[in-house]
């Protein structure tokens, strides 16, 4: 096992992960970043609302994060940690190799994972042909024949959603969605197209997707397919502390739950990113991650200060001093040892002296 105790182990080196451990590197903490190198927009052809990034591919973005993380001291691994446990002075983190590592405080930043329906052709065209976020793809698809994949009942407000990129837009209701009387006049109002039936198939053409075919053999051209995905937190590590997952209230799926600066229900374990907040995009996971970095440095500094203040004081700093001396002494004070004084005896005590 590797004996050093660093202040912050990271796992997860998305753009939660490395913003956090940029942060971290900045305020002079020792930093340990573990990766496993399963980014969940590794299939995107660009990262897109990303201030002065954007159309950057995924992972050249993640290859210069990490070349800034080492820039400013931290170390960085690549592997999967499994497990980890509290110990006296802070973590330990187990990964698949059954190498450890030690921190004081813990950041997971393991992003999600998007929970595809079964049905043939889907899964090869995600990240291409078929998207999910209208903010992140709607523009590189604007103005085509786009069809909706009903999952659930959020399927009806991605429909409306992606109206704003296309007049062209059709709901299929896959026999998962089943529109409520307001919801129907809502479609209609907005021209889209609702087509009911399960669906078969995702189709292609030399990659390319090309349309979708019905169980009943009817087929529909599309040049593009929105799925509403199930996001399932990439939480195994956090619940290996104790932490549970929640269901999101939107019902898109499971995450854990953390506060705006990342702290969780554990203290000295915080999280960022996608597997704390199944809507952040790229950018908004990088916040996250600046935050919850911040966050940690200043959990940091108020145990240092603690140590500090022990240090110059001793075990009987005045708080403890008061403490104990309550305990040894009782009612005894200032010299007295609890009995009448002289004053209260009145002239007796004057008569014995």
């Amino acid at each position: 096992m590797d004996t050093t105790r660093y202040d912050v182990v990271i796992v997860g080196g998305g753009a939660a992960g490395l913003s956090a451990a940029t942060t971290l590197g900045r305020a002079l903490r020792s930093v340990l970043l573990i990766d496993s190198g399963t980014p969940r927009n590794a299939l995107a052809a660009g990262v897109h609302g990303y201030l002065s990034r954007d159309g950057m591919n995924p992972g050249e973005l993640l290859s210069i994060g990490r070349s800034e993380v080492l820039t400013y001291g931290a170390t960085v691994i690549d592997g999967e940690a499994v497990s980890a446990r509290r110990t006296p002075d802070g973590f330990e983190v187990m990964l698949a190799d059954g190498s450890r590592f030690l921190g004081r405080r813990l950041l997971v930043s393991t992003g999600l994972t998007d929970e595809l329906p079964p049905i043939d052709g889907l899964r090869e065209q995600w990240g291409k042909g078929v998207v999910h976020c209208p903010y992140c793809h709607g523009w590189e698809i604007r103005g085509q024949r786009i069809g909706v994949l009903g999952t659930g009942p959020l399927s009806v407000h991605q429909a409306l959603l992606f109206r704003q990129w296309s007049p062209d837009i059709t709901l299929f209701l896959n026999d998962s969605v089943e529109p409520t009387d307001e919801e129907w006049g809502k479609l209609a109002a907005r021209s889209v197209t609702v087509v009911d039936g399960a669906v078969a198939s995702v189709d292609a053409v030399d990659g390319d997707l090309t349309g979708l075919t019905l169980h009943q053999g009817r087929s529909f051209e599309l040049e593009a397919l929105a799925v509403g995905t199930r996001m399932e937190a990439k939480s195994a590590l956090l619940e290996s502390l104790g932490l549970t997952s929640q269901l999101h209230p939107s019902g898109a799926g499971r995450f854990i739950e953390a506060d705006a600066t990342g702290a969780t229900a554990l203290p000295g374990v915080y999280a960022a990113g996608n597997v704390s907040n199944l809507m952040a995009q790229v950018i908004t996971a990088a916040a996250e991650g600046v935050m919850a970095g911040a966050r940690i440095n200043a959990d940091l500094i108020e145990e240092e200060t603690r140590w500090a203040v022990e240090g110059r004081f001793g075990v009987f700093s005045a708080a403890s001093e008061a403490t104990v001396s309550k305990i040894v002494l009782g009612q005894r004070r200032h010299g007295l040892d609890g009995r009448p004084s002289a004053a209260g005896l009145g002239s007796a005590a004057t008569a014995e002296r």
